[in-house]
């Protein structure tokens, strides 16, 4: 069995005071989730569909009273924020934030060079502008966004992600799946076809018709749509296969929601998460323990 990964994490939490809500913070304004919650309820989901391998450590909390400033500058106020949530409409374009403003703020380069942290958790609402994870560091590949590039003083690469406090763990899991799927095609695109795991894992009906397997983070092996979790209809899936790989060959079965959750989406994520790959060994290049590269991207070849 592998051994287990630990990663340190700084979580930076953006949750300014509203003056317009009597000085409560955005989050006690809003009724939206505890931040410190929500990352002890992913670290715990983390470590149980993995198997116990991804060990995410919070070493530090900076929380900011105020909003992250965005490409062009602009940042909002509080009361022009709740403003806006509350009439829904009113958002700045372009939106995304400025993250190597944030960096140089906070020295994140300094502190993933050190080992101080390995990587960075941001917290705040709708329309702060983070993306859901990005890499950065010497060799940043694309991590369901662009490669941040301007960061390679961190001497290693890092990922930074982006969780919305509004919403709950489910989403925080998708995230991570988004993350997984780009740096596992990135691992396995120079695969050969028949030797592509990360090919046969990601299929579904859709794709593949009555050879499905775990289908993907917004594709379960049934689903007809993106975020068709709850989908009834049966189909014949080799899902199961993958909690004993390398043995791949079992009989294939009729498989429908009830199995990964019927529709919750933490549920849906954390059945398909678990069925990563998760022993010794290699193949192609690729180690037989999906949880390293994406844990830790320096081990992503």
């Amino acid at each position: 069995m592998p051994m287990p990964i630990q990663r340190r994490v700084l979580m930076i939490v953006h949750n300014p005071t509203v003056p317009a809500a009597g000085g409560r913070t955005l989050t006690a304004a809003l009724g939206w989730n505890d931040p410190g919650m929500l990352a002890e309820r992913y670290c715990a989901d983390v470590a149980e569909c993995s198997h116990g391998l991804a060990d995410f450590r919070v070493v530090e909390r900076i929380d900011v009273d105020g909003f992250p400033v965005k490409l062009d500058g602009f940042a909002y106020t509080p009361d022009d924020y709740l403003r806006n949530w509350q009439r829904r409409t009113g958002w700045h374009r372009p939106d995304g934030v400025d993250y190597l403003r944030l960096i140089a703020e906070f020295d994140l380069t300094a502190r993933i060079a050190s080992g101080a942290i390995d990587e960075v958790w941001l917290f705040g609402g709708p329309y702060f502008g983070y993306y859901e994870s990005i890499m950065g560091g010497p060799g940043a590949v694309v991590c369901n966004a662009p490669p941040l590039r301007g960061a390679e003083a961190a001497g290693r690469r890092f990922v930074i992600m982006g969780f919305n406090y509004e919403r709950g763990v489910g989403e925080m899991l998708e995230d991570l799946g988004h993350r997984a799927e780009s740096i596992l095609s990135h691992a396995y695109r120079h695969t050969a076809d028949a030797d592509n795991l990360w090919e046969r894992f990601t299929r579904h009906e859709r794709t593949h018709p009555g050879q499905a397997e775990c289908g993907t983070v917004h594709f379960a092996p049934n689903s007809e749509r993106d975020y068709d979790w709850g989908n009834p209809r049966p189909v014949v899936s080799r899902s199961r296969a993958w909690l004993r790989f390398p043995d791949l060959e079992a009989t294939a079965r009729r498989e429908a929601c009830a199995e990964w959750g019927n529709g919750d989406i933490r549920r849906h994520h954390l059945w398909w998460l678990s069925r990563f790959p998760h022993i010794d060994g290699a193949s192609g290049g690729v180690a037989w323990n999906w949880w390293e590269p994406v844990v830790d991207p320096e081990r992503l070849r």
